[in-house]
């Protein structure tokens, strides 16, 4: 940024409540600081006691600083007053009040960057600290009372074990449907428009390109039935545009829309809180849920939004865990459509099923996977009312991001899984080991060759399943294969982004392992 006359580089570092801890977080919020040429130390100012800790650390690095008291307005409703001279006395550095989400303060804050100077407080031993700290809080603060409002209630009612289970429960439920809703609006809101627009295109694209087969194979893709299929035909500009940006596309918006509602809400942390001793005896971190949860609508954002942990080793077991066992709503509409005509026991089979593989699974990665796992430290924020403005900047900030960073890779994802057809590599394989699987699996081999199309929409494979005249056993066994499997194109290459190309084959081998134990366990004992 350019303020007077001088241009800036703003880094914004990791939240940490530490610079001393052992989290990949604050070991980068630390290195940043030991870079910077200015620190803006941002506190919140209905919590300064808590905040204090952090900035007695940063005085300790003898960097100019300016403090930002974030939330001023929220400290004021709560009747929390702050003697700013007093505390820029103590800390020898500016302090300016600011309300991030309308930007009051933010002039005077870029004003202070001409201001800041190193600290002359001396921090005292960490052992002593928060002495100190206590100290300088009788020194500036002062608090006058406030009448509880309802908000004050529900703050403390979704904190509490039984009312705020049912509470998050109901959230839950209420994220994967608005997504849900809304990524599918969007996708029927999107069809009809490449089905008007998009696809005279390529017909005529494919006029040009028949005097070159390999071309026409590789961009528009093998016809289907005489017509260019968006899922099946495997071109780059017909599949690979088309998942991308008519499959894939709605559901990210969707999942980041509500992400931001939720962050800006600040329930998020609440959701973590309640659900963290579960998820941690599974080796777990009680954020989770949140990308779990967003798998079910469709696997590639709930993968994605493995980013709100702060490990690698739990965004890998949570990313299994989600290509493995949670289907996406489309896979789900197909499995109790399939299931459901022969009662509700075959859909709790499939269902009972890849929920003890996500447990074992998780219990199994928990001792498997080297690695960190961090404690849940995060602070738990008044309920506020979104801040339209920051939710729509969140949101366009991210979507930047998955169209900069995913598309490429579902273009080569596409590329290569058209190129292995082209050459006739895939469909020879899965005849190779077809025999073989149909005898561990109980499966017929036209079966095995469906299943091997997962790998680009699970929801297909299993829609081609129901033509094939399966028992009821042999339909249980293949819904569960499937959703086992190896993930979709999409969901493949967004892994391989990620974490990798190993991790990505440790992800696989993980996952073709279990679905044929798991797939031949069911065929001995059903």
């Amino acid at each position: 940024m350019e303020h007077g006359g001088e241009w800036y580089e703003v880094i914004d570092a990791p939240g940490t409540y530490s610079l001393e801890g052992i989290a990949e977080a604050e070991r980068i919020a630390a290195r940043l600081v030991e870079e910077a040429d200015i620190v803006i130390n941002v506190v919140d100012a209905g919590n300064l006691e808590r905040n204090l800790y952090l900035t007695f650390e940063l005085t300790e690095r003898q960097k100019p600083m300016v403090v930002a008291l974030n939330m001023w307005d929220e400290a004021k409703k709560r009747g929390i007053d702050i003697d700013l001279k007093a505390l820029e006395s103590i800390l020898g550095v500016p302090v300016v009040p600011v309300v991030a989400t309308t930007g009051e303060g933010i002039k005077n804050l870029l004003a202070a960057l001409q201001e800041a100077r190193i600290p002359h407080f001396v921090s005292p031993d960490h052992t002593r600290r928060w002495e100190e700290i206590g100290k300088v809080i009788s020194e500036v603060q002062r608090f006058s009372y406030r009448r509880p409002t309802w908000r004050d209630t529900l703050q403390r009612v979704t904190l509490l074990p039984g009312a705020g289970l049912l509470f998050g429960l109901a959230v839950l439920v209420g994220i994967f449907f608005s997504v849900r809703f809304i990524g599918e609006g969007l996708i029927h809101l999107l069809d009809p428009l490449f089905e008007r627009y998009y696809l005279p295109l390529l017909e005529r694209l494919g006029v040009l390109l028949s005097r070159y087969p390999l071309w026409y194979e590789v961009l528009i893709g093998k016809p289907v039935d005489g017509h260019i299929d968006f899922e099946l035909s495997l071109g780059l500009l017909s599949t690979g545009v088309y998942v991308s940006l008519g499959a894939v596309l709605p559901y990210v918006l969707a999942f980041y829309l509500v992400l931001g509602l939720l962050e800006d809400v600040g329930y998020l942390p609440r959701l973590a809180v309640l659900l963290d001793g579960f998820l941690h005896r599974l080796g777990l971190h009680g954020y989770s849920v949140v990308p779990m949860l967003l798998g079910l609508g469709c696997n590639v954002p709930g993968i994605m939004a493995t980013r709100v942990l702060e490990s690698e080793k739990e965004r890998f077991v949570v990313t299994v865990l989600i290509a493995i066992g949670i289907p996406c709503s489309a896979q789900q509409a197909l499995i109790v459509g399939a299931l459901a005509p022969h009662g509700v026991a075959p859909v709790l089979v499939v269902y009972g099923t890849l929920f003890a593989v996500v447990i074992s699974l998780a219990l199994l990665l928990k001792y498997l996977v080297p690695g960190f796992r961090p404690p849940l430290i995060c602070e738990i924020p008044p309920y506020r009312l979104p801040f339209p403005k920051a939710v729509l900047s969140k949101l366009w900030v991210r979507l930047r991001g998955f169209l900069r960073d995913a598309l490429p890779i579902v273009f080569l994802g596409t590329l290569i899984v058209n190129l292995l057809y082209l050459t006739n590599a895939f469909p020879a394989l899965a005849r190779f080991v077809s025999p073989w699987l149909s005898r561990m699996l109980g499966l017929p081999p036209e079966a095995i060759l469906v299943i091997a199309l997962g790998i680009l929409r699970k929801y297909m494979a299993m829609g081609l399943l129901l033509p094939l005249g399966l028992s009821v056993k042999q339909l249980v066994i293949a819904s569960v294969v499937i959703s086992l499997f190896f993930p979709c194109v999409a969901a493949f290459v967004v892994v391989l982004r990620e974490f990798g190309w190993k991790r990505l084959f440790e992800a696989v081998a993980i996952m073709l392992s279990f679905a044929f134990i798991v797939g031949s366990l069911l065929n001995m004992l059903l």
